[in-house]
C-alpha cells in the first residue's frame, strides 16, 4: 500500500514488512499507523478472527502462545509450528485475534457439530491418540454417538454421519461385516459375513458394519405362496433342514408372513391354481414324498385348488373339459396301453367318442385335432374327404356328413393364377359382385359360369375334359382343373393380356390396328373393328369342345384377318384405296362366292368363330410424304376459294393504297413542323399506310413492321422524355446547389457581420469605459484647469496624457460626435 498513514479500526490488523531487516510484524488497531520509507504493507487491513460461542476454526502453521501472548524469536518474528494444525474454540479465544505472518485459515469459523439422538459420527484416527482410555492408531475408526456436541481434534477426522435405522414389525435389517470384529451382542463376525437384525426398534450400525438394506416380510394369502431357494445348507425357522440348492414353497398354512432368512433366496410368488368343475389340468413332474417324480404326468380334475411346487408345471395350462353336443365327436389316440372301462386300448390306437357328453382327457390319451362337427351340405356345397387308410379322395355334397375315424378333410391346391381368378369372381349377393373372396381350401371349388359364357374343365386323372355352357354352377372334383383362357388385347394385339376361366360366346366386337402398304408404296395405319360370335350347337359335345381348340381365338382371328387385309391393299393404289377403302376391306375379309359376289360372313371352322361385320374406324398415313399427298387434294379446293378472295382483296387494297398515299403526303407536310412528340403519330400513320398497301400479300409482315415502328417510336419518345427529364434534373440540381451555396455564403457573411458588430460594440464599450476611467482619474479640477490654459498648453497636456480632443468654452461651437470619435480613436491609438 502506498499510503503513508493508515487508520486501523478496532479489531483490525495488518502486516508490515521491514525492508531493512526483512521481518514482517503485525500492527493491531485501534491506532494510526504511519508507514516509514523502509516499510511495505504486505497485508491490507483485515478484520480479526472472531469465534462466537459454540464455534471453532482450524489454523494452519499456528503460532506459539504463552499466557495469551505470542512467543517471539530473537529476530522479533512470531514463533510458528510449521506443518501443524490447531483447533481454536471460543472457550480459549474469547476475544478476536489476528493471524501472524505465516499463519493461515485451514477451516473457516463454523459451528460445532451437534450429534442428535439416534445419530453418530464415524471418526477415523489420522494420528496415534487415546480415546476413552483406548489407544488408537492411524486408520482406526470408531463412533461418536449422540446426543452430544463433537469437539474436533487434529488427531482425527469425521468421515460421515450415521443415522440409526428403524426396524419396523415384519422387517429386518441386512448387515455385512467390513472386517473381523465382535458385534454388540458379543458375536464374532468374519469379514464378508452377512446376518439379519430382526429386533424391533432403532439400530445404530457399528463402524465395521455395512447396511445392505431393509428386508420386508412377505405377506402370504390364500391365493399366493412364496417360492424360496436355499443358497447353503441350514435349518429354517420352521425347524426344517434345507439342503443347498433345494427349493420349496411357504403357504398361508405355514405362516401368515414370512421373513426370508439370509440364506434364503426369494424366487418369486406362486399363484394358486383353481380348477372349476368344468376344468382340468395335467401336471408334469409332480412332487411326491421323496421329491419331484421326473417324467410322470398327473391328471387333476376340478373342483379343486393347489399351489404348483418347485419343479412342477402345467403341460398345457388349465384346460376346459370337452362338452360334446349332438352331432359332435372327438378323435382320440392312446399314448400307452390302458383299460378304458371294459375296453382295452393299445398304444397308438385311435377311436371316436360322440356326444352328447362331457369328456375329460386322461393322461393316457391325447386328442387329435379339434372337435369334429357334422357338416351340413347344401346341393350346391361340398367338401373333399380323404381316407387315410386307402388314400382315396372323394367329394361329398348335398348331405349331412360326419368324418370317420380314418377320414380327414382334404385341401385342394390350385394354381396361383386360378386362385387369383377365382378370388376376383367371387359373389356375395346382390350389389356386392366381384369382391375379393378368400377361398376355403377344404371346401369344394365352385365357379359360376356367367350367361352366354363357356368354361372347360379337365380331369387329369381320367384325361377327359368337359365344357359347361352358362349360366351354370361348376363344382370341381378332386382331380379336376380349370382351363385358363389367355387372350390377346390392345392395339395392335398383344398376347397373354387377358386371363379368364370363362370364355364369352358373343356377339361382341374386337378392334385391331394394322399397318398396310399400297402398290404405290403408301403405308397406312388402319384401326378395324370386327363383330363376332360363336356359331355352334350347344347340345353337340364335339362342337362345344371345338370352342377351346384355339387357345387365343382373338389373337389368331386378328392375325388371319390382318393378313387378308394387307394382301388386298397391296394390290391397290393409294388413290384407289382412298376412294373405295370400305369395299376393298370387306372383300378382303369376307371374300367372294363362286359368282363373284362379296360374302357377308366369315367362319373359322377350327373353333366355330363367325365374323359378321367389319368397320373401318380410322385410316392414317404412316409416312409424312403420304400425309402431304393426301392433304394436297384437300388444299386444292381451298386454293381456288383463296384466289378469288385474294383478287377482291387486291382491288380493295389498291384503292386503299391510293387514299393512303394521299393521306401520307398530307401527313408528311404536317408532321415536318411538329416536334419530337408528333413524330410518334407520324410513325404510326406510316405503319398504318404501309399495312393498308400490303394488306393482300403480306398482312402479317406489315403488322410486324407496324409493331416495330410503334416500339421504336415509343422508345424514341421515352428517350426524349428521359433526356428532358435528365436535363431538368441536372438543371434543378445545379440551381439547388447554387441556391444552397449562396445561402451558405449569406449565412457565413451574416455570421461574420454579426461577429464584427459584436467586436465593434465591445471595442466601443471598452473605449467608453476607458474614457470614463481616464476622465475619472484626471478629475474635474484638472479638466477645468486644462480648459483655462492656453491652446498650446492644452495640446501639450493632452498629448502628454494621450488625448486628442479639444475642450472649449461655451462661446466656441464644437461637434460633440466628432469629439467622441476622436476620443475613441485617440484611445485606440
Amino acid at each position: 500500500m502506498s499510503a503513508a498513514v493508515i487508520r486501523l479500526r478496532p479489531y483490525y490488523y495488518l502486516h508490515v514488512l521491514d525492508c531493512n531487516t526483512n521481518i514482517t510484524r503485525v500492527e493491531q488497531g485501534p491506532k494510526t499507523f504511519v508507514r516509514k520509507d523502509h516499510e511495505n504493507i504486505v497485508l491490507t487491513p483485515k478484520p480479526m478472527i472472531n469465534i462466537p460461542p459454540r464455534h471453532f476454526c482450524i489454523i494452519g502453521n499456528p503460532a506459539l502462545y504463552n499466557a495469551g501472548q505470542v512467543q517471539l524469536m530473537n529476530d522479533g518474528q512470531a514463533q510458528l509450528q510449521h506443518g501443524e494444525k490447531e483447533v481454536r474454540l471460543n472457550d480459549d479465544w474469547t476475544t478476536p485475534f489476528p493471524l501472524h505472518p505465516g499463519e493461515y485459515i485451514l477451516k473457516n469459523v463454523q459451528p460445532l457439530v451437534v450429534v442428535a439422538p439416534q445419530q453418530a459420527l464415524r471418526v477415523k484416527a489420522v494420528r496415534s491418540c487415546i480415546v476413552n482410555g483406548m489407544t488408537k492408531i492411524p486408520g482406526d475408526e470408531w463412533l461418536f454417538c449422540g446426543p452430544g456436541t463433537y469437539i474436533p481434534k487434529i488427531t482425527e477426522d469425521v468421515i460421515e454421519t450415521i443415522t440409526a435405522c428403524v426396524i419396523m414389525p415384519n422387517n429386518a435389517l441386512k448387515i455385512k461385516a467390513k472386517r473381523n470384529f465382535t458385534d454388540k451382542d458379543g458375536t464374532v463376525r468374519i469379514k464378508g459375513e452377512e446376518w439379519l437384525i430382526t429386533k424391533q426398534g432403532s439400530y445404530l450400525p457399528d463402524v465395521y458394519e455395512i447396511v445392505l438394506g431393509s428386508i420386508g416380510a412377505r405377506v402370504l394369502t390364500e391365493k399366493k405362496a412364496l417360492h424360496l431357494k436355499a443358497e447353503r445348507t441350514f435349518t429354517d425357522v420352521y425347524n426344517v433342514e434345507r439342503k443347498a440348492g433345494s427349493e420349496w414353497i411357504v403357504t398361508n398354512e405355514d405362516a401368515q408372513t414370512h421373513l426370508p432368512d439370509i440364506f434364503e433366496k426369494v424366487m418369486g410368488f406362486v399363484d394358486i391354481t383353481i380348477l372349476s368343475p368344468q376344468q382340468y389340468c395335467v401336471v408334469l413332474n409332480p412332487v411326491g414324498p421323496s421329491g419331484p417324480q421326473w417324467g410322470i404326468r398327473e391328471l387333476r380334475k376340478g373342483e379343486c385348488q393347489f399351489f404348483l411346487k418347485p419343479g412342477e408345471k402345467l403341460e398345457k395350462g388349465i384346460e376346459e373339459a370337452f362338452v360334446l353336443a349332438v352331432g359332435e365327436s372327438l378323435l382320440l389316440r392312446a399314448r400307452q396301453d390302458f383299460d378304458s372301462g371294459s375296453i382295452g386300448r393299445k398304444a397308438g390306437e385311435e377311436w371316436l367318442i360322440e356326444g352328447p357328453r362331457k369328456y375329460i382327457v386322461p393322461v393316457e390319451v391325447e386328442v387329435i385335432g379339434d372337435k369334429r362337427k357334422a357338416i351340413p351340405l347344401d346341393d350346391n356345397e361340398g367338401i373333399y374327404v380323404r381316407d387315410l387308410a386307402t388314400g382315396e379322395i372323394r367329394t361329398i355334397k348335398g348331405q349331412m356328413y360326419r368324418l370317420g375315424t380314418t377320414e380327414e378333410r382334404w385341401s385342394k391346391q390350385l394354381d396361383p393364377e386360378i386362385e387369383q381368378l377365382l378370388s376376383k369372381t367371387g359373389y356375395r349377393g346382390q350389389g356386392h359382385k366381384h369382391q375379393v373372396v378368400k377361398r376355403d381350401p377344404f371346401a369344394a371349388v365352385t365357379y359360376r359360369v356367367p350367361h352366354n359364357n363357356a368354361c372347360q374343365i379337365f380331369n387329369y386323372k381320367n384325361k377327359v375334359s368337359r365344357v359347361i355352357i352358362g349360366p351354370e354352377l361348376i363344382m370341381l372334383e378332386p382331380f379336376e382343373e380349370f382351363t385358363v383362357n389367355s387372350l390377346s388385347a390392345g392395339q395392335p394385339k398383344q398376347e397373354n393380356m387377358i386371363k379368364s376361366l370363362g370364355m364369352a360366346l358373343g356377339p361382341d366386337f374386337m378392334t385391331d390396328k394394322i399397318v398396310v402398304e399400297t402398290s404405290d408404296h403408301a403405308r397406312l395405319s388402319l384401326i378395324l373393328a370386327y363383330n363376332w360370335h360363336f356359331e355352334f350347337n350347344r347340345d353337340d359335345a364335339k362342337e362345344c369342345e371345338k370352342l377351346f381348340s384355339v387357345r387365343d381365338f382373338v389373337g389368331d382371328a386378328c392375325k388371319a384377318l390382318a393378313s387378308r387385309v394387307r394382301g388386298a391393299v397391296a394390290l391397290q393404289t393409294f388413290d384407289n384405296f382412298h376412294k373405295s377403302s370400305s369395299e376393298i376391306i370387306r372383300k378382303a375379309v369376307f371374300g367372294k362366292d363362286s359368282e363373284g359376289v362379296p360374302k357377308k360372313t366369315l367362319k373359322f371352322h377350327s373353333n366355330l368363330l363367325l365374323i359378321t361385320n367389319v368397320d373401318i374406324q380410322t385410316v392414317e398415313p404412316v409416312e409424312q410424304r403420304t400425309r402431304d399427298a393426301l392433304a394436297e387434294s384437300v388444299k386444292l379446293a381451298i386454293e381456288i376459294t383463296r384466289q378469288s378472295r385474294e383478287k377482291m382483296a387486291s382491288h380493295s387494297a389498291s384503292k386503299e393504297e391510293q387514299i393512303a398515299r394521299d393521306d401520307l403526303e398530307k401527313q408528311k407536310i404536317r408532321d415536318q413542323a411538329n416536334a419530337e412528340v408528333d413524330r410518334e403519330v407520324l410513325v404510326k400513320l406510316k405503319a398504318e399506310t404501309l399495312s393498308a398497301a400490303a394488306i393482300g400479300k403480306a398482312k402479317a409482315e406489315a403488322n410486324a413492321r407496324v409493331e416495330e415502328a410503334m416500339i421504336m417510336a415509343d422508345a424514341a419518345v421515352k428517350q426524349a422524355k428521359q433526356k428532358v427529364k435528365a436535363k431538368q434534373i441536372r438543371a434543378t440540381a445545379r440551381l439547388e446547389q447554387l441556391k444552397r451555396r449562396q445561402e451558405q455564403q449569406i449565412e457565413h457573411q451574416k455570421g461574420l457581420d454579426k461577429i464584427e458588430i459584436e467586436r465593434a460594440k465591445k471595442e466601443a464599450e471598452i473605449e467608453t469605459r476607458k474614457f470614463k476611467d481616464i476622465v475619472g482619474s484626471i478629475g474635474p479640477e484638472t479638466i477645468e484647469a486644462i480648459a483655462r490654459a492656453g491652446p498650446e498648453m492644452q495640446a501639450k497636456l493632452l498629448e502628454g496624457l494621450g488625448l486628442r480632443f479639444l475642450v472649449t468654452d461655451g462661446t466656441s461651437p464644437i461637434n460633440l460626435f466628432n469629439t467622441a470619435n476622436g476620443l475613441v480613436g485617440g484611445a485606440r491609438s
